[in-house]
């Protein structure tokens, strides 16, 4: 089978979401260059740690794609998503190689916390003794490698005491339903618009073996729960505000994110009429918003 690469430049603060964009619209792997430092000085894109916003002034940006995929219309798409504009892009043919083992190398366990971490399906726990969701990369987004889905399970940890029902808006992959639900949740309910998230967050489920509901965001059936987590981004959490707010029992919990820092205030105002909301945490310029039906 034969492959390419398809890399471009995109500033620093654009670096995270394109990358996630790019594995979303296809890309099989994706790595990250400082364009100043040389070929030689290449980071992954995918660490427990991650890297600060600013760190550097360029990145270029590569995905490995398919042969047969148009790697510019890809990248394209993939820029369009997160709305920053698509810079030339340089397309080479590569030779054939293990592909699965070179993909599989960049992807390693996550430490959520001291309790909580991420396996990819082919690593061993770190911590067998810790709650660990086992999570490969796909095509929906959520994988533990950035830093709002790391908030929102953080968040779960403290919120999931045992017995509750959740839901987690906006599912993409899963990951915040079922580590809900590895957490000591009674239900936990996934909601997503993308017919194909819903299908691989239900091979994920299958997978960490929990039970959970995914459904299609204009299915309105289901009651309100105890706990809602939402990991967008900050206009459509604007727009969805009744909508959440109306999923959320009395007295539940809510948890948003998708917020970068200077946005935080406009979203609090929308859920001020519904909820006593503030800033609960925040990683890399993004802010994760809590708080309580009244």
């Amino acid at each position: 089978m034969s492959w390419l690469s398809v890399s471009f430049e995109v500033g620093a603060a654009d670096v995270d979401a394109v990358t996630d964009a790019l594995l979303e619209a296809g890309a099989l792997a994706v790595d990250v260059e400082d364009a100043a430092a040389g070929s030689d000085q290449e980071v992954p894109r995918y660490s427990e740690a991650g890297d600060a916003p600013g760190a550097w002034r360029r990145n270029v940006v590569r995905a490995l794609v398919a042969g047969n995929v148009d790697a510019n219309a890809l990248a394209a798409a993939a820029c369009a998503r997160v709305g920053v504009a698509c810079p030339d892009c340089r397309v080479q043919a590569l030779a054939d190689r293990d592909w699965v083992l070179a993909s599989q190398a960049q992807f390693t366990p996550i430490r959520i916390s001291a309790g909580l971490w991420i396996v990819p399906s082919w690593h061993t726990p770190p911590d067998p003794a810790a709650v660990n969701v086992i999570l490969d990369p796909g095509i929906a987004f959520g994988t533990g490698n950035h830093a709002t889905t790391r908030l929102c399970l953080r968040w779960l940890e403290r919120a999931v005491a045992g017995g509750e029902t959740v839901i987690d808006y906006g599912c993409g992959s899963g990951i915040l339903a079922i580590a809900a639900m590895k957490l000591g949740a009674a239900r936990a309910v996934g909601i997503d618009i993308d017919p194909q998230a819903l299908l691989a967050a239900r091979g994920n489920a299958i997978q960490n073996q929990v039970n959970v509901e995914f459904r299609a965001a204009a299915d309105r059936a289901g009651e309100a729960a105890d706990v809602v987590v939402a990991n967008i981004l900050a206009y459509p959490l604007i727009v969805l505000a009744p909508v959440l707010a109306g999923l959320t029992a009395s007295r539940g919990r809510i948890a948003l994110a998708g917020i970068l820092a200077e946005q935080a205030d406009e979203v609090c105002a929308a859920y001020a009429a519904w909820f006593d909301i503030g800033h609960a945490g925040e990683e890399e310029n993004w802010v994760l918003l809590a708080g309580v039906r009244k």
